[in-house]
Order: C-alpha cells, then sequence, then structure tokens
C-alpha cells in the first residue's frame, strides 16, 4: 500500500479541480465534457446549468450548437442515464458499457427473450436508417416493452431540437452509426477510457466507485487498471486511491468559491461520497423518496449549503443554515449571473 495519505478536504479539492468547479474552464464544450467524464442530462437543462458553472462566459446558445455540430452527444450511456459526451468518447463509452447492460438487462427482465429484443433492434436500425423518428414511432414499431429496451441492442442517440434547452423532451432518436458516425472500439479500449475519464473528472478513487459510476462489476474495473499507468494513494480510512499519473492535487486550504449545480448533478451521487461535497446530514434533504431526481443545490467552500429555484427571472436560495455576509454576498452574485443566463 502507498504511504501518502489524503485528507477528506483534499479529495474535495481534487474534485472540484477536476470539475471544474474551483475555477471556471477556458475550454471547448467538448473538451469540457471529455475532462468531468461528461454531465448527466435526463433534464435537458441541468446540462446547460452544468456547464454554465464549469465554464468560463458560457453562452446558453453554444450548448444548442454543439449538439447540433454533432461535437456533443446524448446518448443513453453509464448506469443506464442519459449522458451529454463529447463525440470521441461517445464510442469508447458506449464499446464499455454494453456488454453488461445487456446482461443486467437479461437479469432484470427474465421473461424477456434476448433474440426478441435483437430482431427488434434489427427493425428499428432499418426504420431509422431514413432519418430519425419519435419514440412513440419505435413504439408503435415494436411495442412498449421491446422499446424499452431496444436501445441495449442498438445504438440510439437524441437528436436536436429534442432534448435541448428550447425543446426540453429528448424523444426523437437516431441512429448513432448515421449521428456519430461508425467507430470500432474494443470493449477493453472502452473501459480504460471510462476509467481514464472517471479519475479525470472526479479525482482519486477506489476500484469500487468507479465501478458505481460506470456501473461495470469491479473485476472488470480492476482487470483494466492493471493495464494502466496509475499513482496510488491511501484515504483517511486505509482504503486505497487509483489516480493518474499528473493529474492536478490543489492545495486543500484554496478557496472554493460558490456555485450553483442542477438537478442529477453527478458530483452528488454515491461514488462520490468520500469527496464529502454533499455533507450526510443533508442527503435526506437533496435524495429522497420524493425528489429521486435531487434537486437544484448550490455550494459553500465546497460543499452543498442549500437548494434554489429560478422564479419570476429570479434565482431564489434557501441554504440549509445561517451564511457569513461575505458569502451571501458572493452567492447573490452568482445567483444574479445565472438568472441572466436563464432568462
Amino acid at each position: 500500500m502507498p504511504d501518502r495519505v489524503l485528507t477528506q478536504r483534499e479529495l474535495n479539492r481534487a474534485l472540484l479541480a477536476r470539475q471544474l468547479l474551483l475555477a471556471r474552464g477556458r475550454m471547448t464544450i467538448p473538451k469540457a465534457l471529455e475532462r468531468i467524464g461528461g454531465i448527466q442530462a435526463q433534464y435537458a437543462p441541468s446540462m446547460y446549468i452544468g456547464l454554465w458553472s464549469r465554464l468560463e462566459d458560457l453562452e446558453r446558445d453554444a450548448v444548442t450548437r454543439a449538439l447540433e455540430r454533432r461535437t456533443a452527444i446524448q446518448g443513453t450511456l453509464m448506469r443506464a442515464t442519459i449522458h451529454l459526451v463529447s463525440r470521441a468518447d461517445y464510442w469508447p463509452f458506449a464499446a464499455g458499457i454494453r456488454a453488461e447492460q445487456r446482461r443486467w438487462w437479461e437479469r432484470v427482465h427474465r421473461n424477456a427473450d434476448p433474440g426478441e429484443l435483437r430482431a427488434a433492434a434489427k427493425k428499428v436500425r432499418r426504420f431509422l436508417a431514413g432519418g430519425p423518428r419519435r419514440a412513440k414511432e419505435i413504439e408503435a414499431l415494436v411495442g412498449r416493452e421491446a422499446a424499452l429496451g431496444v436501445g441495449i441492442y442498438a445504438n440510439l442517440v437524441r437528436v436536436p431540437p429534442s432534448g435541448t434547452w428550447e425543446r426540453r423532451r429528448a424523444d426523437l432518436y437516431g441512429l448513432a452509426e448515421d449521428w456519430v458516425g461508425h467507430e470500432e472500439v474494443t470493449a477493453h479500449e472502452g473501459v480504460e477510457r471510462l476509467i481514464r475519464r472517471y479519475l479525470s473528472g472526479f479525482g482519486l478513487a477506489p476500484r469500487t466507485d468507479i465501478a458505481d459510476w460506470a456501473a461495470l462489476p469491479v473485476r472488470e474495473i480492476g482487470a483494466a487498471l492493471e493495464r494502466i499507468e496509475l499513482r496510488r494513494f491511501r484515504s483517511e480510512d486505509g482504503r486505497e486511491l487509483v489516480d493518474l499519473p499528473r493529474a492536478p492535487l490543489p492545495d486543500p486550504e484554496m478557496p472554493a468559491p460558490p456555485r450553483f449545480l442542477p438537478v442529477w448533478d453527478a458530483t452528488l451521487l454515491v461514488h462520490a461520497r468520500r469527496t464529502l461535497i454533499l455533507p450526510e446530514e443533508y442527503r435526506p434533504r437533496v435524495f429522497n423518496v420524493k425528489t429521486p431526481h435531487s434537486v437544484n443545490t448550490f455550494l459553500v467552500d465546497g460543499q452543498v449549503a442549500g437548494t434554489w429555484r429560478y422564479e419570476k427571472e429570479r434565482i431564489h436560495v434557501e441554504p440549509f443554515g445561517r451564511l457569513p455576509q461575505g458569502t451571501r454576498r458572493e452567492l447573490d452574485e452568482e445567483a444574479e449571473r445565472l438568472a441572466e443566463f436563464h432568462a
């Protein structure tokens, strides 16, 4: 085991730096997506706000243009959820996760016939050869049950103008081979890309956290880690943490500015618990049976300190506790900028 022990605050600052939440980045949207491991996009505005919090002077139209120009792609990827990723990452991610997703689907749907689902996928591919079609049209073609799982056997992407700020329902589908362009990537190459993107975006981690994020077996992650050059640390509870060489490890005392996060932000999920970006005392207020999608939150000093909502052209914040006057002033200034982004 390595000797250097990293404190929880060091892990927190590493996560913030790699997620571009310690300082906004000056880079293209695809490069930002590669840096942070993609953004969850079940609710279209989430990816816009998530990128706004991470990129300097981002304009809302820039995200829509990236979708239209196909430099950013929406697809069902990690944990079978919709993610926005760079065009370069789409096929490696898909190649890395698809086999396990199929095994998961067949375990959960024991009465489903995989052969029938593969046949339905072939039918959908022929149907989409003429161009993107609506989700209801696909459902009418193969049936509701098959339509739910057909994307595991046919690589489908969400095509603009659906899934944008202006038209939020992501119900227009196209073939990835047509929209992204075909690329041959092996499953091993895909898993290695997933690991690199995770460590680049979320920081030092035990292999179990990487597996949780990608929804892959720990043994598969462990085998892939053996093929990657890594550096190793320990957490305060003695767990081994792996990391990429030369990845940033900022000073743990570096100030963290207030930042607004949208629903679905992956930094708050269980795979990032080691960083304490979401204090455990507040987790039930962010994730519960009434809000399984989480809620809009804001960070103060690198931790969730309250929730927010956009209403009547303003950002309304609801802190979980009392905020120092200077911190509240910085938060209000950031809220004004976010309100302008909404307008």
